[in-house]
This record gives structure tokens, C-alpha cells and sequence, in this order.
């Protein structure tokens, strides 16, 4: 990490600096953060920045391969296929655990989707951090690639409303006002224009979908969606007017059956430097030693069903076996500096879009902090917090 950056962002570091991040965000949209905000971000030398790129961009690389296309076959459950299936998703988040290996900090690969994450609350942090430090150099930035702020909105703009109206496009959730995640779907709004819909208020006529704007029914041309299935299957009390399945005259964005093809589903199959041995709970080798691996659901996100500590009985109860994964375990390095003196571990979740080429190119990025344990992304787990912020590079 950038000593210098960090000792002058810690020297200048207040409490009234924090308080005026705290209020950008929380007044910058109709929603605020119901997750903690971290009070610095952290600073990534050249070098770093050059390695987590290059790591994600191998990783990602190796999801557009035949042999993968192979393996993520039988990623989806029975009965959850969707019909109209993309040849590519417009999202793939790779999570990169910051970890120490010879006394040098490295990033490893420890969860990876094809869903989209905090594309626009990433960039209203970017600006409320900027506003609040004034340590942090204007030309530093959470992007990728030299994208500026307006080429940012433009790239989502493309990806996510394309040739449609805002009007005609929809970020589609589970009752998006009590999510975790409600200022994300805000600051979406602002940016594109683009409402938040819940499940339930979506109307079927043949195969066009519609919803209420301004008290007139409009139809829905491409759906962001930002449902996640695993809380759609413990939700039996919603009543929706549409099937995931049904045949419908509507672009999805991305496409749900890539929730599932790159996933948790694929972590047995990518092997790179920066990839840890993963297995199939059926399929664990015998020669490893359990107390190393960590088990993890198939089919669940944010945390959920994570066993830190599996044994052989406990992998033997398992009803579908070949739905979990064992993955080894990871030694995250506590190496940001705080003002208030314990050392932060971390968590980079680059995060990238499609191409109008057809390829994945790296865009923004999440930093999860944590002085305590860490296990993948959960704005429920608060005590294991101590934020969500950005990772920042010249």
C-alpha cells in the first residue's frame, strides 16, 4: 500500500471530515446508507493496482472459455432456467482477498458473479470522498483503465439503458425500499433515470411486461435486475404477476441464468496464481486436510449457510453434497493503517462490464474492511464491519 498517501490521509484525518462523508452520502439520495461506511479508503501502489488487475482480468478470462462454457452447464438447479439466454452477462464482480505471502501483499480469488454490485453507489462515494478529504489527490481515482467520471455514466448508460428509454427500463427487485442495498438502486436513479420495481408490481399482457409510472402503464423493454434467487425461494408470500420462466419480449440485464453459471459453481474449476484449491463437497480430495477449507452453499449469497469450520460428519450430512464447495482458506494480511490504531484487513471486489467487443473490462471497484473475520460481503454481520469503501490508485 502507498505509505505516504496513507500517513498524510491519517495526519489529516478528523472527526467533522468523517461527519461531512457521512452526510454527502446519506443526503446525496432519497435513500441513505443502512450499511457502514469505512472512514478512509484505501491507497494502492502502481505495483499493487498492476496485480489485482492482472489477477482479475485472468481470472475473468477464464470464464469466456469452451471448457468453462462446459463446466458451468450444470450450474443451474433444475426448474430455474430462464428462456432467451445472453451469449455473454453485462456484469462479472470478481471478490480478491488481500492476503501476505512472503512478506509481500498479494490478492487472492475468493468468491466471483455474474450479477451486478454497487456500480452506482461506487460512484457517489468516489465524489463524497473527494468533497471530504481534501489529503486524497484530485487524480487519484477507484476506476480502471483511465476512465473519467462522465465516461463512468456513459459505460453504465450503454450497458444498462442501451438504445432504450429510461422509461422503458426498470431495476427490478425484491421490495427495493427494505434492501440493504436501497442506496445503490437511488443513486442508479439518479445517474440513468432508471425506477426501482418491486416483484410484485409487474404486469403481464402475452409476452410484454409492465409497470406503473406516473400512474400510467408503461412497458418494460430491459430489466436491471438485481434480484437475488435464494431470497426469491424463501419469499413463498410474494405474489408476482410473471414467471422468470416464461417465454416474455423483454432484454435482461444481465441475464438471470448467469447468476448461477459463474458463481460459487465455478470456483472448482478457475486455477490461476492467484486462484486457492476448490472442490465440490462430493468430490474433496482425500488427501487434504479439512481443518484448511471453509464450506460454502452453492446457492446462497451475502454469507449465508458459511461453515468456517466443516468436518468430515458435517460434510457427510450434507443432503446434496455436489451443491456445496470446499474452498481452502485464505490468511487475510491486516495492513491498513487507522487513525485509531488496530490494522484493517481488506476485500477488492473489481467489478467489470461487457464490452460492445464482447469481452469483460474492469471498471470500479469495493473495498470491504474488516478488523475481525472475514468471510464474503454481508451488510447484515455488522460487527465485523468496519466499512464499505473504494480502493484508490493514480
Amino acid at each position: 500500500m502507498h505509505p505516504d498517501l496513507r500517513r498524510r490521509f491519517n495526519a489529516d484525518f478528523t472527526p467533522a471530515k468523517y461527519a461531512t462523508l457521512l452526510r454527502c452520502v446519506n443526503e446525496a439520495t432519497k435513500w441513505p446508507a443502512d450499511f457502514r461506511i469505512a472512514e478512509t479508503p484505501i491507497f494502492l501502489t502502481r505495483e499493487f493496482t498492476d496485480e489485482a488487475v492482472y489477477a482479475a482480468n485472468q481470472i475473468a478470462a477464464q470464464t469466456q472459455t469452451p471448457e468453462f462454457a462446459m463446466h458451468a452447464a450444470s450450474a443451474i438447479p433444475p426448474g430455474l432456467e430462464v428462456p432467451n439466454e445472453t451469449a455473454h452477462p453485462e456484469f462479472l464482480i470478481v471478490d480478491l482477498a488481500v492476503c501476505e505471502e512472503g512478506h509481500r501483499l498479494t490478492p487472492r480469488l475468493i468468491e466471483m458473479q455474474a450479477f451486478p454490485s454497487l456500480f452506482g453507489f461506487q460512484f457517489l462515494l468516489l465524489g463524497c470522498m473527494r468533497k471530504a478529504f481534501p489529503a486524497i489527490p484530485r487524480d487519484w481515482t477507484s476506476s480502471f483503465g483511465g476512465i473519467k467520471d462522465e465516461q463512468y455514466i456513459d459505460i453504465l448508460r450503454r450497458t444498462i439503458v442501451a438504445d432504450s428509454k429510461p422509461e422503458n427500463v426498470i431495476l427490478l427487485e425484491i421490495e427495493p425500499e427494505k434492501q440493504k442495498t436501497r442506496i445503490d438502486f437511488a443513486a442508479t436513479e439518479v445517474l440513468l433515470g432508471i425506477q426501482q420495481v418491486c416483484v410484485t408490481k409487474i404486469k403481464k399482457r402475452g409476452r410484454e411486461l409492465f409497470y406503473n409510472r406516473d400512474g400510467s402503464q408503461t412497458r418494460i423493454e430491459r430489466i436491471y435486475n438485481r434480484v437475488i434467487f435464494d431470497e426469491l425461494e424463501r419469499r413463498p408470500d410474494l405474489k408476482l404477476g410473471f414467471s422468470f420462466q416464461d417465454e416474455l419480449d423483454t432484454i435482461w440485464v444481465a441475464h438471470p441464468n448467469w447468476y448461477y453459471r459463474i458463481s460459487k459453481h465455478s470456483l472448482p474449476f478457475i486455477k490461476t496464481e492467484h486462484t486457492s484449491p476448490a472442490f465440490f463437497a462430493d468430490e474433496f480430495s482425500g488427501t487434504e486436510s479439512i481443518d484448511n477449507y471453509v464450506l460454502k452453499p452453492l446457492y446462497s449469497f451475502a454469507g449465508l449457510g458459511v461453515e468456517m469450520d466443516p468436518t468430515h460428519e458435517k460434510i457427510a450430512a450434507l443432503k446434496n453434497p455436489h451443491q456445496w464447495i470446499l474452498q481452502r482458506k485464505v490468511e487475510y494480511a491486516s495492513f491498513v493503517s487507522t487513525v485509531d490504531g488496530p490494522k484493517s484487513k481488506a476485500e477488492l471486489r473489481m467489478m467489470f462490464v461487457w464490452s460492445e467487443k464482447g469481452e469483460p473490462v474492469l471498471l470500479n471497484n469495493l473495498v470491504r474492511m474488516s478488523q475481525g473475520k472475514m468471510m464474503g460481503v454481508d451488510f447484515n454481520k455488522d460487527k465485523t464491519w468496519v466499512g464499505s469503501s473504494i480502493a484508490l490508485h493514480d
